[in-house]
């Protein structure tokens, strides 16, 4: 079961770091939106720090998947962003459900990994 964990972990990373680098690089021309996921996405344009610092945080954790430090660190910070992306998919884009899908299963996944990691943090004191 390890190397599938090395491999589910290795996909989700290349993938953060694709997601990032070509939004950091300008890489991909951007599809076309409209409805709802249009009005979303400029006022998360309107912002201007929202989406450069979710793009900054998916590198840092792409990059940490992809080398194998901090993946217990990185799979709590990754959660909420992958929930985010997950639900934004399943309301606004069900075109991109399928790589949504698989980025929230896989950091599910690496948290069922290290799961022993994480119990002191459910004991109340």
């Amino acid at each position: 079961m390890n190397i599938v964990t090395i491999i589910i972990r290795s996909l989700v990373g290349l993938l953060l770091l694709f997601a990032s680098v070509t939004y950091f690089f300008n890489l991909i021309e951007q599809p076309a939106v409209t409805g709802n996921f249009k009005t979303f996405q400029d006022g998360i344009a309107a912002t201007v720090y929202l989406l450069p610092l979710a793009k900054a945080v998916e590198l840092i954790c792409g990059l940490s998947y992809v080398s194998g430090r901090y993946v217990t660190f990185t799979n709590l910070v990754l959660l909420p962003v992958s929930l985010n992306i997950l639900l934004i998919n399943i309301f606004m884009a069900p075109e991109g459900l399928p790589i949504a899908g698989f980025l929230f299963l896989g950091n599910i996944f690496m948290i069922y990994k290290h799961w022993n990691s994480y119990k002191n943090l459910f004991i109340a004191k």
